[in-house]
């Protein structure tokens, strides 16, 4: 190990990619980041300005250095997309449903830390120039890559 890598921590997620291939394996975030407690989160990971991220097939172990631009969405069981209770309590949950590009379809809630007369669901999903955003369920957080949004819609 090089004396400038820095220690990463693997993460179990499902990679869908552009050509609607979904497959089960590992993802690395920094164990540490600079400018909050705690390791790198998921969604920070794919916002990096890094055009690639390392991904491990549970099938045959082998690291692939997976393009972001070709990654439609990644999912992470359990993990909230926000991490710190304060920021989470005061965030305004949004329940959506996002259509995907060849059809996948993602219902959940997105979590707003927008003011209150800029909370809805087009000013969430227009908020940030970043190209990937998180949809949760009580079951999984979806990372969701807005070049592939076919549309999404409120849900009540």
């Amino acid at each position: 190990m090089s004396e400038f890598s820095l220690p990463r921590a693997s993460i179990p997620a499902r990679l869908l990619l552009t050509q609607g291939v979904s497959r089960p394996g590992h993802i690395f975030v920094m164990e540490r980041v600079p400018h909050h407690d705690g390791p790198e989160t998921v969604l920070e990971l794919l916002n990096r300005p890094e055009g690639f991220f390392a991904f491990r097939p549970e099938e045959n172990h082998e690291v692939l250095l997976v393009s972001k631009v070709q990654t439609v969405s990644r999912s992470v069981d359990r993990q909230a997309p926000i991490a710190d209770p304060a920021r989470l309590s005061a965030a305004r949950m949004l329940g959506l449903e996002v259509v995907l590009v060849g059809g996948a379809t993602l219902g959940g809630w997105a979590s707003a830390e927008l003011p209150e007369p800029h909370a809805r669901l087009l000013d969430y999903l227009n908020a940030s120039p970043e190209p990937f955003f998180a949809v949760w369920t009580h079951a999984a957080t979806h990372y969701v890559n807005r070049a592939y949004v076919v549309y999404a819609r409120p849900l009540a």
